[in-house]
């Protein structure tokens, strides 16, 4: 389908908004009509050809007493989803009483196959036919929806000549004009858009970063890609093309296996409705509904490509509670036995859960299989800094880094998300870095000045990474050498002993003081603390002798007290120093402007 037809048909449903809706609805509330009405009439136009099998199916099933009748109607449909009610969306738009068209519309919903039902219901759909009905728009917008201008069936409309006068809308088509119409309603809502659409450009970055280390390893083989926080479904069914187009380049067949999970009902609604629309009903149970936290969707699968945006800087306080509280959970995602500990605790503060969600998909990586998997996951700053030494967040980057799984972290620029200008990075895991130039080390990727700026802002977000700045982040990645936007260092680099440094509490006579068990009796306004590198030469004893006793020769370690910190500092390694200007540049400036005061500086420096 060429872009005049596409677009055509885009701006067409656009335009039903407005037509019918702008006087009923708010602008922000458009999507709970158009989106819903354009999975119905696809489907509807989807099913016109088998109309009457299903029908005559349905009559068959109705006089023999079968109750249970899906699975017969969605063959005689030969599709995964079916209606079996006596209408087509066409027939209602005869309806002149509105309350003969709400129970014959209701009617029409109601024979909607259960993966249809489930979608309608998660839209809220049913709720806004009474706001249709008594605005007298319902039959207006269905007249729309099925007006021959357009054509969205996946079969062609022929003139009287039997020339082609509208194409084919195949299931591909359908599914990046439901998009578009998605990325139109965040783009108008871009208040809410952060939450549940990452922009295009973002995705891609993080498609590449995926495949293209590894394209020439891909075989004739099944694949699996995972999202626990997939929204819209946008980088599944991004990642999916983009995997499809590498293994073409090959000569390959690939089979694609999309899993995903989002507590969102209208965003879990439109990613089964977008599967639905591409013709990929089998993969429409493989998107669970409910919190990744508290409910994974998928406890007992591995994927083989994970790519995630999940929420940050959100309270999971309500995931904690039903996880048996903070202090309670042992889900061992989260909690696991790990250098030495038993409970190795890596939970966060219930203010911020985005580090649970790349451990969540760390506990499903591959570990029989040649590629192993590879995580792609966007969070902002906090995931690489929050959290003190033995705390959770601190934990989860100890676990991450000593087994040897985080590739690169790449900083993106400011102002790239609909809903927040902050800093955002893009963490790169593997479990296959054994044997490579990567193995116990970690690319840091300064992409800040990297993007061209949009021409009208959406929301916040006022740049993107075009293909071009695209392909230099990933060349950057590939090509594995520091320069002045990658810095590479050993793991142990990010990683610290804080030690507790404890001084005697002296009396009077200046001496110290000893407990009954004799030992030193430590004056707490004395304690202080010391960050040590873990590859400081030496170790804590030569920190000990070279920093702290010159100046402090009472001083001692309470042991006991000794914790392992991690923590990742973009700024120290990628810091610019300000070129100051020569004092005579300086002095020069300051005679020009005294002569052009005409010595007004003189008298007031007098």
């Amino acid at each position: 389908m060429d872009n005049q037809v596409y677009n055509q048909i885009v701006n067409f449903i656009w335009g039903i908004a407005d037509d019918c809706l702008r006087d009923v609805y708010v602008r922000g509330k458009y999507r709970d009509v158009i989106l819903p009405m354009t999975v119905i009439r696809r489907l509807d136009a989807v099913l016109e050809e088998t109309k009457d099998e299903v029908l005559k199916m349905k009559r068959m099933l109705d006089d023999i007493g079968v109750t249970n009748q899906t699975e017969a109607l969605c063959s005689a449909a030969k599709q995964s989803f079916c209606n079996g009610s006596e209408f087509r969306l066409r027939d209602l738009t005869s309806r002149v009483n509105q309350q003969k068209l709400k129970t014959d519309f209701i009617a029409y919903l109601d024979g909607f196959s259960p993966n249809v039902q489930e979608i309608l219901s998660k839209f809220k759909f049913r709720n806004q036919i009474d706001t249709m009905v008594d605005a007298d728009i319902l039959g207006a917008v269905i007249e729309k929806f099925v007006s021959p201008s357009i054509n969205l069936a996946p079969f062609p409309v022929l003139d009287d000549n039997d020339d082609i006068r509208m194409p084919a809308l195949d299931n591909h088509t359908m599914g990046i004009i439901f998009e578009e119409l998605i990325r139109r309603f965040n783009e108008e809502n871009n208040e809410e858009a952060g939450e549940h659409f990452t922009p295009r450009d973002v995705v891609e970055l993080m498609t590449d970063l995926i495949f293209l280390p590894i394209s020439d390893q891909i075989k004739d083989s099944t694949y699996s890609i995972y999202d626990g926080a997939s929204g819209t479904g946008g980088m599944l069914t991004v990642s999916q093309d983009r995997l499809q187009e590498l293994a073409r380049r090959n000569n390959l067949n690939v089979s694609i296996h999309l899993f995903g999970q989002e507590i969102n009902p209208e965003t879990y609604a439109i990613t089964k409705a977008d599967m639905l629309l591409k013709g990929e009903g089998a993969e429409v149970d493989n998107i669970s509904y409910g919190s990744t936290l508290s409910s994974d969707g998928f406890p007992s699968r591995q994927f083989d490509f994970m790519l995630s945006n999940p929420p940050y800087g959100k309270s999971w306080k309500s995931d904690a509670e039903k996880m048996g509280g903070k202090k309670g959970i042992q889900d061992t995602r989260f909690v696991t036995n790990f250098a030495g500990i038993p409970d190795f605790g890596m939970i966060p503060r219930t203010s911020d859960g985005q580090l649970l969600f790349l451990l969540n998909n760390v506990s499903k990586m591959k570990e029989a299989t040649e590629l192993g998997s590879r995580i792609a996951e966007v969070h902002n700053g906090s995931s690489l800094f929050t959290g003190d030494a033995g705390q959770g967040e601190s934990n989860a980057r100890r676990y991450l880094i000593d087994r040897d799984l985080v590739e690169a972290i790449i900083a993106l620029p400011e102002n790239m998300f609909y809903n927040t200008g902050i800093s955002t990075f893009i963490w790169v895991l593997s479990n296959r870095k054994t044997g490579t130039p990567r193995e116990g080390k970690i690319q840091l990727i300064d992409a800040t000045s990297m993007k061209s700026p949009l021409r009208k802002n959406l929301g916040k977000k006022n740049c993107e990474i075009n293909s071009t700045i695209r392909d230099q982040i990933v060349q950057l990645f590939l090509g594995f050498e520091e320069n002045e936007y990658s810095k590479i260092f050993n793991n142990s680099a990010f990683g610290y002993y804080k030690i507790t440094v404890l001084r005697p509490q002296l009396d009077e006579s200046g001496k110290p003081l000893f407990d009954k068990k004799g030992k030193l009796i430590a004056d707490k306004n004395l304690t202080d603390t010391e960050q040590i590198p873990l590859d400081y030469e030496g170790g804590i004893d030569a920190y000990i002798a070279k920093e702290v006793l010159p100046y402090a020769p009472d001083a001692w370690i309470d042991e006991k007290q000794t914790k392992i910190g991690y923590e990742i500092n973009f700024t120290k390694h990628f810091y610019k120093p300000v070129q100051l200007r020569e004092l005579s540049e300086i002095v020069a400036d300051i005679r020009a402007l005294e002569a052009e005061t005409d010595g007004l500086l003189e008298e007031v420096l007098k």
